[in-house]
């Protein structure tokens, strides 16, 4: 990926080409596959499973950026079961605020039945719950808008929309960015970047709508495109923040040429509960089976 030098936030962003990573396509050219199939033909217990394991991944890349000093570490096998508890409550009812209960408890109790170094309590308590809270309540969203009637539909419409607008906002700040949009956090993010991310998030709605699901309103389409698109920029500019505070370019590399799983969740995690109130608040959830 070419540098982007910053001089002033109001400097124009270079026009420099960035270079073809192959990798980046055959790596979704073999992922795409199975997660259609997992999402489209298994029953929602198999889209939990498959919830949990990129969250896992994604959670142990959040715990290892390096958030904390040398020699600390947040109680990582504490985490994931939190993670776990809160991505298999959709479930089993209304058992969200229980299980942030117990999870923050749990996690405060350690010191009292371990011996752990005092000094480091608060730090490691706080990254953990951190952990937890920002990938076990955001993924679980996801959860849930499977659990709805035909929600392998609604699922897929919010990965077609937020990837779409990811990919468009990509590109179309490559070729024409000029604009600063977030210079201190992102230095390539451009507001030519966003409109294009949001005209790629409306055709793929759209195709989306008439693809295979025909009952979601043109209104919809147009007002998803655009939550979601500035949704999912959020959830990436948030992240690059806690990179950037921890001199990280990728949370890791366990997706050839797309970094770490953390990366491609990033928006994912903003887009999820932002679907899933739209769709269940602003509309009949059942006017979309």
């Amino acid at each position: 990926m070419v540098e982007c030098r910053i001089t002033s936030p109001d400097q124009p962003i270079p026009t420099v080409a960035r270079r073809f990573d192959a990798r980046r396509v055959y790596t979704v050219l073999v992922l795409a596959p199975l997660l259609y199939g997992a999402i489209r033909y298994f029953p929602p217990f198999a889209f939990t499973g498959l919830v949990l394991a990129v969250g896992s991944i994604a959670l142990m890349e959040f715990y290892r950026l390096g958030l904390m000093p040398p020699g600390e570490r947040p109680y990582v096998g504490v985490g994931l079961l939190g993670f776990a508890a809160l991505l298999l409550t959709p479930h089993h009812g209304e058992f969200l605020i229980p299980t942030l209960l117990a999870a923050v408890l749990g996690v405060l109790s350690l010191p009292l039945i371990m011996r752990l170094p005092l000094d480091q309590v608060l730090r490691n308590s706080a990254a953990t719950l951190l952990g937890i809270l920002y990938l076990g309540v955001t993924l679980s969203f996801a959860v849930r808008l499977r659990l709805l009637e035909h929600g392998e539909w609604l699922v897929f419409f919010l990965l077609l929309v937020t990837w779409a607008g990811d990919t468009g906002a990509y590109y179309a700040g490559t070729i024409w960015g000029r604009h600063r949009l977030a210079p201190r956090i992102s230095p390539k993010k451009s507001v030519e970047g966003l409109m294009g991310g949001v005209l790629a998030a409306m055709i793929a709605a759209y195709l989306a709508r008439w693809w295979f699901l025909p009952t979601l309103s043109m209104i919809d389409c147009a007002v998803l495109a655009a939550l979601l698109t500035l949704a999912g920029l959020w959830g990436d500019l948030a992240e690059s923040a806690m990179k950037r505070s921890v001199g990280a370019k990728d949370s890791g590399g366990v997706l050839p040429g797309h970094g770490g799983m953390l990366d491609r969740l990033d928006s994912l995690l903003f887009t999820a509960p932002t679907f899933f109130y739209y769709v269940t608040l602003m509309t009949r959830s059942e006017t979309l089976a």
